[in-house]
């Protein structure tokens, strides 16, 4: 109990739970938009690898560090273009197109680094983004280093929680996406575009899942490797059915990940002689797999996910 609380006192448990947690924020915004207009969107995983290498190739050709966010966001809204025309257009399996979509990505990212790359034998560096020093806020006790003494891009994603929880409750678009993913023939019966709506929620998801990609080569890590993704994309899949597709929730969501990742990683440096390594790894996952369970069954879905529309359709 004495090394419980003594991890979950300290600020930089915290600080690193936050760090953890803000690649899984933007995912799962992303996947939250997607999947609020009724598209259910797989392509995650690939996405995110695509926007890791798309964002730290553009920065390591002279792009800056902004310019590779910009590349990195280019990056995934193109490959959410291809599974909306696949899916929104053409009504083909979401399923299917999304697992394509992961496997042409990542294999498009992995042959693009390496054609761009052919004679390295380790990943070269970048000048990533650096914590920031906020005056007042970064000095305080505990609050200052667990909270504002983060880089860029997880302040960034901060705002997005926010943007996307005010556009989704407080716009007519927003009201127009979650009534396309609930509803799309009441949509169609105001005017609207249903394919329209769902094309361009699909796009926007998608460059937002690629932000969290490019946190990993920008923020977290300072270059590009194979594998560093990880499964993260799969977690944000699993993170949107935690949050009830709430913004709000999937912040926590988020966070709570996070918080068992990094308790999981402090636990094993201070047991992990007596313990197998591999029960500290499997140990966020176990706990996400039990929070899941906890909170699925209530959660409120959107009733149109995963049904393709045609121009007309009544139910």
């Amino acid at each position: 109990m004495d090394v419980l609380f003594d991890i979950l006192g300290s600020a930089n448990f915290w600080a690193a739970a936050v760090r953890i947690a803000t690649p899984l924020i933007f995912g799962v915004l992303g996947a939250l938009i997607c999947e609020r207009a009724g598209v259910l969107n797989l392509g995650i995983e690939g996405i995110f690898v695509a926007g890791a290498m798309a964002g730290w190739l553009a920065v390591y050709l002279g792009a800056g560090l902004w310019g590779g966010v910009l590349v990195a966001a280019f990056a995934g809204a193109l490959f959410g273009l291809l599974h909306a025309f696949l899916t929104v257009i053409l009504g083909l399996s979401q399923h299917v197109s999304g697992i394509g979509i992961t496997l042409l990505a990542t294999s498009v990212s992995y042959f693009t680094y390496r054609t761009a790359l052919p004679d390295v034998t380790s990943p070269p560096r970048i000048a990533a983004f650096q914590p920031l020093n906020i005056p007042g806020l970064s000095d305080l006790p505990f609050f200052g280093p667990a909270l504002f003494q983060q880089t860029p891009l997880t302040f960034l994603a901060l705002v997005f929680v926010a943007l996307v929880a005010l556009v989704l409750y407080r716009t007519p678009l927003g009201l127009a996406i979650r009534a396309v993913g609930d509803n799309p023939a009441s949509v169609e019966a105001q005017g609207l575009s249903v394919v329209g709506l769902r094309v361009g929620a699909v796009v926007v998801g998608s460059a937002l899942m690629a932000l969290g990609g490019a946190f990993l080569t920008m923020s977290a890590f300072d270059a590009f490797f194979f594998g560093m993704v990880n499964g993260r994309g799969w977690i944000c899949i699993a993170l949107v059915v935690f949050a009830s597709w709430q913004p709000g929730k999937a912040l926590l969501g988020a966070l709570l990940f996070g918080a068992f990742d990094a308790f999981q990683i402090r636990l094993q440096a201070q047991i992990g002689q007596v313990v197998p390594g591999q029960v500290f790894l499997m140990l966020p996952y176990l706990l996400s797999i039990v929070a899941l369970i906890l909170v699925a069954r209530r959660a409120d879905y959107p009733r149109a996910l995963l049904q393709p529309w045609t121009k007309g359709q009544r139910h």
